[in-house]
């Protein structure tokens, strides 16, 4: 591996004798570069290629940058923005190319490239290519879509032309326009219509008749020529104003063989100059012709109309009656109306009055005296009520306490302690003694008697009925 820091000396011979090593001379890359560079110019001025295209490369700088390869070597090209600008078509990948052009180094790489001035493909015309190139791209875009065509004014009153001020095309129109409708307005664009300029004036012409809104149709066109001279018809840009403009347009270009770009943007496609001032508008001769054959149809369809009315007529004068029977229809249904009309007032009438009176019974009944008469007797009634339910309550009441004093006076130990029972309490805390077994030796105790009472001392207990204890 060579070391890159390393400078590199290359030993080279008297190049005027190639055979030969005269000097032993040490040059830098660069030296030998351009050296070589001097007598590759120098040896192949201008050479012309054949080969296939590869890597096709199109930056923003407007150079182009390809190989042209065939089945033994490559060949790096490049074509700068200068002659890239003149160039009818667009390189691809795998065409088929002749060039011209010169040899030359590229120093940064130390490769030789072919600096290409000039581009044909191999067997068909650069015109050719160009043209269905373009034709393939535009009708995948939809500039060639029915959908987007304009249909033509039945009678235009101005008639928009844009070609040369000097062609034949412009006489054929004018003569044409004159012959077939002399009342139509003309207004004429002169542009070129082939050379260098053509298109953009071509373009521009139909922009500003749409800005100007200055015709109701436009013809664009020019006489027969060979395919260079109608190659302005074919510039993307003319066909981008055709399609973009607002005003109907009729492509007349060249002769009914030559198609181009512009024919198939068209609303309508004319193969001469003079066929499209024909379409353009209709003639005097056909005009009144056609008007003629309106008047005999209008003519007729009026006699039609007249005769069915006339028909229509007599059918209602048929069906019409004595106006004096109709008016005594109308009187006997007025006096049928009438006796209805009296039954239902009077049907109505009785229905209010029973609804007049059934509102009085119930306007009575709310009347304030009626309501406080109804609850006087309602609060003697109530009041007679409460007071049965009072005393038949204290009955009861009385009767309970009764009871109840009875039974506390049968259950009271008062009662029992007057028959000559005592109640036995501890005189510590007043615990009421039940059993012997409470008590104790020397406590003391206080005896509850019917009339009194009395403090002992117990001196002993047991368990019998037997009495020996003494207090």
């Amino acid at each position: 591996m060579v070391n890159p820091g390393l400078t590199c000396r290359v030993v080279y011979g008297n190049f005027g004798n190639m055979n030969m090593f005269t000097e032993k001379i040490i040059l830098t890359v660069s030296r030998l570069t351009s050296i070589l560079k001097d007598l590759l110019v120098e040896n192949f001025g201008q050479v012309w290629v054949e080969g296939d295209v590869s890597n096709p490369s199109f930056p923003a700088s407007g150079h182009i940058y390809f190989t042209l390869k065939d089945h033994g070597a490559i060949l790096r090209c490049v074509m700068f923005r200068s002659s890239a600008k003149s160039l009818k078509f667009r390189i691809e990948e795998g065409m088929s190319l002749i060039i011209r052009g010169h040899v030359s180094v590229y120093d940064q790489r130390g490769e030789y490239q072919l600096i290409t001035e000039y581009a044909e493909p191999k067997g068909a015309g650069a015109m050719q290519v160009a043209f269905i190139q373009l034709k393939e791209r535009m009708e995948r875009e939809g500039l060639f879509s029915n959908a987007h065509k304009q249909p033509l004014p039945a009678l235009p009153q101005r008639v928009g032309v844009i070609t040369s001020a000097s062609g034949a095309a412009l006489h054929d129109i004018l003569t044409v326009l004159g012959r077939r409708h002399a009342g139509v307005s003309i207004l004429i664009c002169p542009v070129l219509v082939q050379g260098e300029g053509a298109a953009k004036e071509i373009s521009s012409a139909i922009n500003d008749m749409n800005r100007l809104q200055a015709a109701d149709v436009l013809i664009v066109g020019r006489g027969g020529g060979s395919q260079e001279d109608l190659w302005a018809f074919n510039e993307e840009l003319v066909a981008r104003a055709v399609y973009s403009s607002q005003i109907p347009v009729i492509s007349a270009v060249g002769h009914e063989t030559d198609w181009t770009i512009c024919d198939f943007v068209a609303d309508l496609r004319a193969a001469t100059p003079s066929v499209a001032a024909e379409l353009v508008c209709i003639g005097r001769v056909e005009l009144l012709q056609r008007l003629s054959n309106l008047y005999h149809l209008l003519q007729q369809s009026v006699i039609r109309l007249i005769s069915v009315w006339r028909h229509r007529f007599e059918g209602l004068t048929r069906s019409l009656h004595d106006p004096s029977r109709l008016l005594e229809y109308q009187a006997q249904r007025i006096d049928d109306i009438s006796v209805h009309l009296e039954l239902g007032i009077r049907n109505l009438l009785s229905r209010r009055m029973e609804q007049v009176i059934h509102l009085e019974q119930r306007l009575y009944g709310l009347h304030p005296d009626a309501r406080i008469s109804r609850q006087r007797q309602n609060l003697l009634l109530l009041s007679e009520k409460a007071e049965r339910m009072i005393t038949r309550q204290l009955e009861l009441m009385l009767r309970f306490y009764g009871e109840a004093t009875a039974r506390l006076e049968t259950l009271s130990p008062l009662r029992t302690m007057s028959r000559g029972f005592a109640v036995v309490e501890l005189k510590t805390d007043g615990h009421i003694v039940k059993s012997a077994e409470e008590l104790h030796t020397g406590e003391d105790v206080r005896l509850r008697l019917h009339h009194g009472g009395a403090i002992c001392t117990v001196k002993e207990t047991y368990k019998d009925s037997g009495v020996k204890a003494t207090t």
